[in-house]
């Protein structure tokens, strides 16, 4: 501590020159402060899955579980905070992640982690596990009692029977151990944010999301834009688009194969993705086709590929193009007669026989986000002659009357109404949101800027330090690309 006395010039001159050079250090004085411990944090080493060391605080605060109803009950949401390095003062940045049911923390831990410390230069960047995920749940999944046999050929109806009375247990289960499904929604969520906010003791919170995750912060827009700063968001899904409409899924086998023509090799391999496919899928239609399975662990076993399967694997591999090319071999192969390739993929990613299991915060989650009945008869009617048929979303909107009561409504779905800066980032080769819905989702934003990603997909962040730079530029307030093209799609 300084102590001033004023009758002497020399202590007096002495004091104005340490009060000089601690304003000349102010800036490098800003991130101590900044890295303060927050009320219920701790300071760690963070390590990624590749090695690398950083040190952060590691935090958590309580909520209700439920904030539109008096409870006794509190959920232990945790967090990993990043301070900032630049003493800028910003508003703290919180990643949602997507899924529903995704981890922030784990995400941390993966390939986006350079992405988490680039951001660092705006503000405290936060790893936010949201209720019922990664390290902020103890709920243990449902595992049912029904099985979905795979050397048994189902009808499309027969199938959904199985994963409803697997939702039938599952809920009994859930609700004998005292969880109710009114506490797994997107609303309940958006006041976990606030709540989160109010515990960094910001003012104000910038958000950051990918696909799930920008659906919940397009949520907030529309409950607290008052108490955010930016948003960033990837692979937008709106709130009335958790069942996406197969249409549009079929237009983006069109794009697919405008990109597939750019390239010679790849042209002369599938000059026509569409029509192969549906020749593959109504051959299985009519005569599944029977594979021989050896996995790396257990015994060898049979599996009949149907029509449904095909879709089902269509839906998971359209995310991203390296996958999509991958699916297109698989696609070859079968209309080949080759079932080598599709033994191969099995035998690395299907469970055997296993139960059908659900997860408390994405089965509810979903459903209550939810359908409009206008949009599901668009989808019935469009999913009869769809690529992917019914099974993108699956089991939406199959289950979505499971829990009627749990439905947030028309009023929840309506897109937001904000002057909040968005940056939004559309990658053309998305096969899980499309650049169109996408529009869509944030036409209410007055201030959103959309930067197409050429040739990126669903996982789009790290397609090209481009983005990152994208980003970067967004929250300087400055203007940057509203066009990145990914040159190596294919890898």
């Amino acid at each position: 501590m300084l102590e001033v006395q004023t009758h002497s010039l020399e202590t007096t001159m002495t004091f104005a020159i340490k009060m000089l050079a601690l304003i000349m250090l102010w800036p490098s004085f800003i991130p101590q402060t900044q890295a303060s411990t927050l009320p219920g944090e701790t300071p760690i080493e963070f390590e990624t899955r590749s090695g690398e060391v950083v040190e952060a605080f590691q935090g958590q605060l309580e909520v209700p579980s439920n904030w539109q109803v008096e409870t006794e009950y509190r959920l232990t949401l945790r967090y990993v905070r990043f301070p900032q390095i630049n003493g800028h003062g910003g508003a703290p940045i919180v990643y949602l992640a997507g899924g529903p049911g995704g981890s922030g923390i784990a995400t941390a831990r993966a390939q986006r982690f350079p992405l988490f410390m680039a951001l660092r230069e705006f503000g405290d960047v936060i790893a936010f596990d949201q209720r019922g995920t990664g390290e902020s749940t103890s709920l243990p999944a449902c595992t049912s009692d029904q099985i979905v046999d795979d050397n048994t050929r189902y009808s499309d109806e027969a199938y959904d029977a199985l994963y409803r009375a697997a939702a039938e247990q599952c809920l009994t289960e859930w609700t004998d151990q005292g969880i109710r499904p009114q506490d797994w929604t997107t609303t309940q969520s958006v006041g976990d944010l606030n709540a989160l906010r109010k515990h960094l003791g910001a003012e104000k919170i910038s958000l950051w999301g990918i696909s799930y995750g920008s659906h919940l912060a397009l949520a907030a827009i529309n409950a607290m834009d008052d108490r955010i700063d930016r948003v960033v968001l990837a692979s937008v899904e709106g709130l009335d688009q958790t069942v996406k409409r197969p249409s549009r899924t079929d237009a983006y086998f069109q794009d697919l194969q405008q990109a597939i023509n750019t390239r010679e090799d790849l042209r002369e391999q599938y000059p026509d993705i569409v029509r192969m496919m549906r020749r593959v899928q109504a051959n299985l239609d009519d005569e599944p086709m029977r594979i021989s399975v050896t996995p790396p662990e257990g015994m060898p076993y049979e599996f009949l590929l149907e029509r449904r399967d095909i879709q089902q694997y269509t839906s998971m591999m359209i995310a991203d193009p390296r996958f999509a090319l991958r699916l297109l071999d698989l696609y070859r192969a079968i209309d080949a007669g080759l079932s080598e390739p599709v033994a191969e993929l099995l035998a690395n990613v299907n469970r055997h026989n296993v139960p059908i299991r659900f997860a408390v915060m994405p089965f509810f989650m979903d459903i209550a986000s939810g359908i409009d009945p206008q949009a599901r008869s668009a989808f019935d009617i469009e999913s009869q002659t769809g690529l992917v048929g019914r099974y993108l979303n699956y089991p939406m909107p199959q289950l979505h009357d499971a829990v009627p009561e749990l439905d947030l409504g028309t009023e929840f779905r309506t897109a937001p109404i904000s002057d909040v800066p968005t940056l939004v980032l559309t990658g053309t080769l998305d096969g899980r949101t499309y650049p169109e819905s996408q529009r869509e989702a944030v036409a209410g934003l007055t201030k959103a800027e959309i930067t197409i990603v050429e040739n990126a997909g669903h996982n789009l962040f790290m397609s090209s330090p481009a983005v990152t730079e994208r980003i970067q530029a967004f929250m300087r307030g400055q203007q940057g690309a509203h066009r990145i093209v990914v040159e190596d799609w294919e890898s």
